[in-house]
């Protein structure tokens, strides 16, 4: 039976050598390198705010138990991830994996959702970012123009109880700006960076931890799995979980480690230890500063968006206060940092396959990055920041994450029953149970999302399969080669 044109794969063997021809991206980055890129990405608006959010109405104290959890969770899918990225060291991620395993159209979908994630998503932190910032310099005695703080449209109270009306938010614009430069110049250069950035917003986690510890009260901790309600996931077991589907987007970050693939050392060892590192290091930390936070505070009193700002003045120590702030500033970017970074990486590839426009795929001769597709990207999710106050996208985000995740977890037993053979340097273990639950438990969250959340997606995708059956389909280098 003839396979459907918009069906046709690339062959694991095509792929490894589309990733050695051409021109290449540079060959930069260590183990060391991804997983800092990973934590670097995945502690950044979690463990700052939705820490105390989950607390407080879903889990109590037992959001330690929601986080085990949902680290489980990504366990499954990032088990998955590593044995692609070391099987396809290609900078694809998840478009990639589905180009090899379910078809072209099912690739141009996972791409076009994950162009949509990482914008939104590194928009929405922008936005944080520059929340955290503006409060940090009025600390230092520095005020900007309200007008410029915040979205148009949106009422900013000055200090006198009156309120203007913004223009534009600069704070989020100049941000995601900065970082598109760093990542033109360089991938080394901006790892660097990230790593800097890392290990500052990990000290000052670490700091709030041991100061922490010695002012918890046991009392907050009781009771420890708070009575339900009467409602599904208001406290109690259900409570646990419906913690676990909202903190596990917080862990998301991970699958921004695939999309360096083309740029590590020696990806086939790296790759899964850039994955899975990050993720047990940042599942442990969410852990214990959740342990912490509520033991400082009662759960009830975190359901703000500055939890770890509200433990700090339990502590007493105003320095702390502000290197905390400090802290939130710097995690929140390295995440866009991460997020802008694996966008590009991803428009890069689908570029080089033909489904877009070949100038987007040029390397810049001396930086060796694909500095016009960073370019491009930059300036629009700059614009987003600037321009948009985005307050329900986060679903939209995570729901485009999601079904990336089933993509790979599928991808994996596909390959598995259909190239048994086929050498792996990294094999997922416990397969088919680890695929098939990491796909059960991401259809479960997926299927909790608010109807707009689907509308949302649909009419994304919609948009992206017209530019794919107008310009990608008949672009495309596989479907030429085949002709």
């Amino acid at each position: 039976m003839t396979r459907p044109k918009y069906l046709e794969r690339k062959s694991v063997v095509q792929l490894q050598t589309d990733a050695s021809t051409g021109e290449h991206l540079q060959r930069a980055l260590g183990a060391i390198d991804l997983v800092t890129l990973g934590i670097g990405c995945i502690i950044g608006a979690g463990i700052f705010v939705l820490t105390g959010t989950a607390a407080a109405q879903y889990a109590g104290p037992a959001i330690m138990l929601s986080f085990v959890l949902a680290g489980i969770a990504c366990g499954f899918a990032g088990l998955c991830y590593a044995e692609f990225a070391a099987l396809l060291p290609i900078a694809g991620s998840a478009y990639t994996y589905a180009y090899a395993t379910l078809g072209e159209v099912v690739a141009w979908i996972i791409g076009w959702d994950l162009l949509l994630e990482y914008a939104l998503g590194a928009a929405t932190v922008a936005v944080g970012w520059s929340g955290y910032m503006i409060s940090f310099l009025k600390d230092v005695g520095i005020t900007l123009p309200a007008s410029l703080t915040a979205a148009p449209g949106t009422h900013v109270v000055l200090t006198d109880n009156s309120t203007i009306t913004a223009v534009f938010n600069l704070p989020a614009f100049l941000a995601i700006i900065a970082l598109t430069l760093l990542l033109m110049i360089g991938v080394r250069e901006s790892t660097r960076f990230n790593g800097i950035i890392v290990a500052v917003k990990l000290a000052v986690i670490v700091t709030f931890i041991l100061f922490g510890v010695s002012h918890i009260d046991p009392a907050h901790w009781t009771p420890f799995i708070p009575p339900n309600t009467g409602k599904f996931g208001e406290y109690g077991f259900s409570g646990i979980l419906r913690g676990a589907g909202v903190i596990f987007f917080a862990y998301i970050g991970f699958d921004a480690v695939s999309t360096a693939a083309q740029e590590a050392k020696h990806p086939q060892r790296d790759m899964p230890i850039g994955i899975i590192g990050s993720l047990l290091i940042c599942t442990l930390l969410y852990i214990v500063v959740a342990g912490v936070l509520t033991g400082l505070v009662s759960y009830k009193a975190l359901n703000v968006a500055d939890p770890i700002a509200v433990g700090v003045n339990v502590i007493g120590l105003k320095w702390l206060a502000i290197v905390v702030k400090i802290g939130a500033i710097f995690g929140l970017s390295s995440v866009m940092l991460v997020l802008t970074y694996g966008q590009t990486r991803i428009l890069y590839t689908m570029s080089r396959d033909g489904l877009l426009p070949p100038f987007l795929s040029r390397i810049h001769p001396r930086f060796k990055t694909p500095h016009i597709t960073t370019l491009v990207l930059g300036t629009c999710v700059s614009l987003i920041a600037g321009l948009v106050p985005i307050s329900t996208l986060g679903e939209l985000v995570s729901i485009g994450t999601l079904f990336a995740f089933i993509v790979v977890c599928a991808g994996v037993l596909y390959l598995r029953y259909t190239q048994p053979s086929l050498y792996r340097p990294f094999r997922c273990p416990l397969v088919p149970f680890v695929p098939v639950t990491g796909i059960f438990i991401c259809l479960y969250l997926v299927f909790g999302l608010p109807q707009e959340t689907w509308l949302r997606l649909f009419v994304w995708l919609i948009a992206g399969l017209f530019i794919y059956f107008f310009y990608g389909h008949s672009h495309s280098v596989l479907q030429q080669d085949r002709r």
